[in-house]
């Protein structure tokens, strides 16, 4: 007889990157509910809708719990040796005839929020020999890692807003207050913005939408899309030319500072001032607000970073945040020091060591920019990829031109999806591999630690015990990893499951922890607020920063030439995306609670621009760039600058063969079906997604 007695368990929420506390009540194998962990002391009780949508997910009755196989009349099951088996004989039969770069891999933003596929999948990777990888880093946060491995020597050695002690927050294409902070791990991002103001503070956001953030905020100022660079330019051109520069301690191992001042000469704020939007007199008053608070930071996120100077603008920031004093002392831009420290394993990064075959685009630390993945895929010849392996991602919604992409899935040889829906890029595959539900494997936050603004450490046992006949991601990995490399000589190695490695991890790192510890603190350990680490935490070789990079500081006669004396752009709108609190990417639209409600897919215009083109609230109007069209419903807002329209990430899920019910009657439209992948910041290879050119017009 089944247990009836009610259970609390406490874990972390693994579905974005605040690191929530959870306390989630069951009876038996049923969640009777799930709210905030009061006794986090991280998160303290915050929670948001997508905490209680677990029980969605594991619930769920489109998600996969068994293999599949797509045949001519539909998806049929197989047990797991067979999937294994045809999956490893379907790759290797395609390498066989073409290279080991025929097969492509693409791993979602979802990989990094899972234990077993943070620390299994790189050996699968690694198994299958091909250069021709991809993942959701290059239509993300490619430019911060290229930017700190260029500074400071490791990909992921990346300062930290110091929310909690600051006195001047200033944000640039970043909205916290719905992302709970991005590369800046804050629950409760709300309050810690309030508490900055409360103290005496102030908050800035600068943004083409006045979003949920600026509604926090001392002030907000639209800003034309995609100039952020010449914004920060300026302001570090009446620093240094008021003579407000003060980097203090970190002069002692900073080189280049002498170079920064003549190049940001040109860059005054009268010159810039037409070109962002913003008046020259309050970008002088922003710059000297910012150099003389007692503490201060920039924090760009991912409006910086998704547009074609999305490198050079992160750049400018970590420049702004040096020359003021601001990098590594309390308030300012600071790091981590994680319980398990991830990047001393190795992982600094590389560049350019090959490029793609048809674009010639660089890779960055093995991975190409995934602009280039569906040309790869399409354009015949040595080194095509006929065979794709996609986990945890949908870059059919994900990435620029999805109906490119789709397309050319759509013609692959051979296909393998490591994921539990059937969704708009898994349609294409030929077995799918789900592993089991969030709840039913161990957590720990590997990477997003590594990204908090204070540091604190939490393990999670699994809540549900997985069926017999299921498998976690690690052990799908593992197997197929010595699937791929086993010989008669070399049988498969016995794992080493993820708890141990774990357990590994923390006896190495700082504090010198024992798994046993972290059991004993359910609710997770306080480790402190972040102190300063430089110089001794730099990767480089000499412990010094780079502070004027050649790649970089060569891309300012870019800036100059396309920004600062561009032509006048036309009568083009321009594209921007936005996040919605309800949402996580693409992959949980299929709750009816996270879904329900008004439209949410709505095509956002000013006034202005609506009354030009005489549209109405409500009224559908067509979307067209380059590349594509959509259809959506019009929502007039003065939240948006004129020329300026936005709409929502990730929606889109209309598309014949998808098996998400609840999704598919919310479908909405998807902004990759509008993005470029011929648009892109040339000095990374990451996508512009933002600033994109179209035009709107009602219908009917």
């Amino acid at each position: 007889m089944l247990d009836q007695s009610e259970t609390t368990h406490f874990r972390t929420c693994p579905l974005c990157e605040a690191m929530c506390g959870l306390a989630i009540t069951v009876r038996g194998d049923e969640i009777m509910s799930i709210r905030g962990d009061v006794d986090d002391p991280f998160s303290r009780g915050h929670i948001c809708p997508k905490g209680a949508a677990l029980q969605d997910i594991h619930t769920d009755p489109d998600r996969l719990r068994h293999p599949v196989r797509r045949t001519a009349s539909g998806w049929e099951r197989i047990d797991w040796d067979t999937a294994f088996a045809e999956v490893v004989a379907g790759l290797k039969a395609v390498q066989a005839r073409h290279g080991s770069d025929a097969v492509g891999v693409y791993q979602g933003n979802p990989s990094v929020h899972n234990l077993g596929t943070s620390l299994f999948s790189p050996a699968f990777v690694k198994s299958l020999k091909t250069k021709n990888r991809f993942s959701a880093t290059s239509v993300d946060q490619l430019p911060h890692q290229f930017v700190a491995y260029l500074m400071y020597g490791h990909q992921l050695l990346l300062p930290i807003p110091d929310l909690d002690r600051t006195d001047f927050l200033l944000i640039l294409g970043a909205n916290p207050a719905v992302s709970n902070g991005s590369l800046m791990t804050a629950p409760d991002v709300k309050r810690r913005l309030k508490a900055i103001r409360q103290r005496g503070g102030k908050v800035v956001v600068i943004d083409p939408r006045r979003n949920e953030t600026a509604a926090l905020a001392d002030e907000h100022h639209f800003i034309r899309p995609g100039s952020d660079a010449l914004l920060v330019l300026a302001l570090l051109n009446t620093i240094l030319g008021e003579g407000l520069a003060n980097p203090d301690r970190l002069a002692a191992f900073t080189d280049g500072l002498e170079r920064i001042e003549p190049l940001v000469a040109e860059f005054t704020p009268e010159q810039v001032a037409p070109q962002v939007g913003i008046a020259a007199a309050t970008i002088r008053q922003l710059a000297r607000d910012f150099a003389q608070a007692p503490s201060a930071v920039c924090y760009g996120r991912i409006g910086v970073s998704v547009q074609a100077f999305g490198a050079v603008t992160q750049w400018l920031i970590q420049v702004l945040n040096i020359v003021t004093g601001n990098l590594d002392r309390a308030g300012g831009a600071m790091l981590t020091t994680p319980a398990i420290d991830t990047l001393a394993v190795g992982g600094k990064g590389n560049f350019a060591r090959w490029t793609s075959r048809v674009r010639g685009l660089p890779e960055f630390s093995g991975e190409l920019p995934v602009v280039t993945l569906a040309e790869e895929i399409a354009t015949p010849g040595a080194g095509q990829i006929r065979a794709m392996v996609t986990s945890a991602g949908n870059p059919v919604l994900s990435t620029p031109n999805g109906r490119q992409l789709d397309a050319a899935l759509a013609g692959l040889d051979f296909m393998v999806s490591i994921d539990f829906y059937i969704n708009e890029t898994t349609r294409h595959a030929t077995i799918i591999l789900p592993p089991t539900s969030p709840l039913e494997h161990d957590h720990y936050d590997l990477v997003f630690h590594v990204l908090a603004i204070r540091n604190t450490t939490r393990y999670d046992p699994a809540l549900f015990e997985a069926p017999a006949d299921t498998r976690h991601d690690w052990e799908i990995f593992q197997t197929l990893a010595g699937l791929m490399t086993a010989t008669a000589d070399s049988p498969p190695r016995k794992p080493i499951p993820p708890a141990a490695m774990v357990e590994r991890g923390l006896w190495a790192g700082p504090y010198k922890l024992a798994l046993e510890t972290l059991a004993d603190h359910p609710h997770g350990i306080d480790l402190g607020p972040l102190e300063p680490r430089l110089p001794e935490r730099l990767f480089s070789a000499d412990k010094r920063i780079t502070l004027a990079p050649e790649l970089l500081v060569a891309d300012l006669a870019r800036v100059r030439a396309e920004l600062l004396h561009a032509p006048d752009s036309g009568p083009a709108l321009r594209l921007i995306g936005r996040r919605q609190l309800r949402s996580n990417n693409s992959w949980m639209h299929n709750s009816q609670r996270l879904v329900k409600g008004e439209d949410r897919c709505t095509l956002l215009i000013s006034p202005h621009d609506a009354a030009q083109r005489n549209i109405s609230a409500g009224q559908q109007v067509q979307v067209r760039s380059r590349v594509g069209n959509v259809a959506a419903a019009a929502e007039i807002s003065d939240t948006l600058m004129p020329g300026v329209v936005c709409l929502p990430h990730g929606w889109g899920h209309g598309l014949e063969g998808v098996l998400l019910g609840v999704a598919q009657a919310h479908a909405g439209v998807s902004i990759n079906d509008l993005t470029d992948e011929l648009a892109i910041d040339p000095v990374c290879g990451n996508a512009a997604l933002n600033g994109v050119p179209v035009e709107v017009e009602a219908l009917g």
